[in-house]
């Protein structure tokens, strides 16, 4: 039996730990909240007392934190991942953090001859709880290939696209879309509700044309209802933003409409909405438009 070290149980990291349990993985995992371990040891999973732990009693090593930093910390660190590793352990980073940190844990990495891919995701909560998830894998093949076992548990679009720090650049797309989507649907609400259309059916005839898409299948009935319950926060959406603009800006891509989104991300964060799910773009399409909700 593989022994999989998972550290980071939030939102996403601990259903996608519970699917590698259910699965017949052991599963030790690691959170510095101990109040998220429940749904693991439900599950059957362990739990370590740090990183070090996790790591020593594991094959696989998987993280699921919440950006660059806490990467860097918990791969690099002096009870980090790297300092607690055995030659030839498989660590696979599925947070979602800059490419060049990708690339530079997978080069730190090779000192201590452990294998590394970056495999962030997309799919959201609902997407982990399912076992659903996209993924997508930066790094060597043959790696990838060691991996697909665990990657097939708790993704179903397992995608390797290129070397290391390719995983985190597609993620980092997939994001600009996502937002920027998400402003378009919110939009559309706003304007439909404006001319008293009867939006639910107005998003049924929508998502079933040109304008379909995964936001007005997933997002649109809470956005609606006004449920901002955070599958994806605004905080992590922000995070992820200032990542995309920032390797744009390397690469010297433009990006017009996505550093409108970005900001307007960073509004709705000032304005103290991060806890709250990223459709919530909605509230601030309404509030520059003068509007106030359409719910009593």
């Amino acid at each position: 039996m593989t022994t999989v070290g998972f550290i980071g149980l939030g939102i996403m990291g601990a259903p996608m730990a519970v699917n590698l349990a259910r699965a017949g993985f052991d599963v030790i995992g690691y959170d510095v909240t101990p109040a998220r371990n429940a749904l693991l040891t439900d599950a059957g999973g362990q739990i370590a007392a740090g990183v070090a732990e996790a790591v020593q009693k594991a094959d696989i090593i998987v993280t699921m934190v919440r950006d660059s930093a806490d990467v860097e910390t918990v791969a690099l660190g002096e009870q980090g991942i790297l300092a607690s590793s055995r030659p030839g352990q498989l660590y696979i980073d599925m947070s979602s953090i800059s490419p060049t940190t990708a690339r530079a844990v997978a080069e730190a990495a090779k000192t201590f001859e452990v294998r590394v891919l970056d495999a962030p995701v997309s799919g959201g909560e609902p997407g982990a709880i399912e076992g659903s998830l996209s993924i997508m894998v930066g790094g060597r093949a043959e790696d990838f290939q060691a991996a697909l076992p665990v990657l097939e548990v708790v993704g179903a679009t397992v995608v390797h696209v290129g070397p290391h720090g390719a995983g985190q650049t597609v993620k980092a797309a997939n994001q600009l879309i996502v937002a920027g989507t998400i402003e378009l649907v919110a939009e559309a609400i706003v304007f439909l509700e404006a001319y008293g259309v009867d939006t639910e059916a107005a998003i049924r005839v929508l998502a079933g044309g040109l304008a379909g898409n995964r936001i007005l299948d997933r997002k649109a009935a809470g956005m609606l209802a006004r449920r901002f319950e955070p599958g994806f926060r605004i905080d992590l959406h922000h995070k992820d933003m200032g990542i995309v603009t920032s390797a744009a800006r390397d690469a010297g891509v433009v990006i017009p409409l996505g550093s409108a989104v970005a900001q307007l991300i960073a509004a709705l964060k000032a304005q103290g909405d991060g806890g709250l799910d990223h459709s919530a773009l909605l509230k601030l399409v309404e509030q520059l438009s003068g509007r106030s909700s359409a719910l009593p």
